[in-house]
């Protein structure tokens, strides 16, 4: 861990959380002409491109779900995961707080500051599970794109593409989050904490389950003489 891993992990998560936030905003001010789809592939899109960017600087986390994941695994200590917790929280509280100097607050108001909430269709424990199941989804795709040496080179591509199908499915149920961070810097802005619980406790045991499945049962194991 070095200064230039933590800076990677902070403007990366920014970007999603600004990009992401910013494409519900504008949803919203062009009356719903971008939609669902668009939301979706706006995020599935700054994925792509930030992860495929910081993953040979840091690993490309960006989400804290996606560190404890590393550090169950042990692909990194307690003090880089507390340190990169840390940062990605900072980077998403900082993209919400430009955005709510970039945008009328009516606006961010108007979409509840682009806070991931549970669906009017769907209760907490509905959302919960959703934000598991997806979160497995996307730390499995990262282990088998990203951190298995196996992988073909096409890892920021892929779990971009996870990330906007798991948006388009669970937006109307858990606001498609994946990502504590995600929820943590609008949430702090907009002063909403409902349901907080879930976008931590649902990343985290969908990510552990994914990383421990993956290593347990597809990483090919290294030879201890290596």
């Amino acid at each position: 861990m070095n200064f230039r891993s933590l800076l990677a992990e902070f403007i990366g998560t920014f970007a999603i959380v600004f990009i992401g936030v910013g494409a519900i905003v504008a949803d919203h001010l062009t009356n719903g002409a971008v939609g669902l789809t668009g939301i979706a592939l706006a995020f599935g899109f700054i994925v792509a491109a930030v992860a495929t960017a910081t993953i040979p600087i840091s690993g490309g986390h960006l989400n804290p779900a996606v560190s404890f994941s590393m550090l169950i695994t042990g692909n990194m200590s307690v003090k880089e995961f507390i340190a990169y917790v840390v940062v990605q929280c900072l980077g998403a509280l900082a993209a919400s707080s430009l955005m709510m100097s970039a945008n009328s607050p009516l606006s961010l108001e108007a979409v509840n500051f682009g806070i991931p909430m549970v669906g009017e269709s769907a209760t907490p424990g509905m959302a919960a599970i959703t934000e598991i199941v997806l979160t497995f989804l996307l730390v499995f795709v990262i282990f088998s794109t990203a951190v298995d040496k196996r992988a073909p080179k096409l890892g920021g591509l892929l779990i971009g593409l996870t990330i906007a199908v798991d948006v388009l499915m669970g937006g109307p149920v858990s606001g498609g989050s994946m990502n504590p961070a995600r929820w943590l810097g609008p949430a702090v802005v907009g002063g909403d904490y409902m349901n907080g619980w879930l976008y931590w406790v649902g990343p985290f045991a969908g990510g552990a389950l994914a990383a421990i499945a993956y290593t347990s049962v597809f990483q090919e194991k290294r030879n201890p003489s290596e």
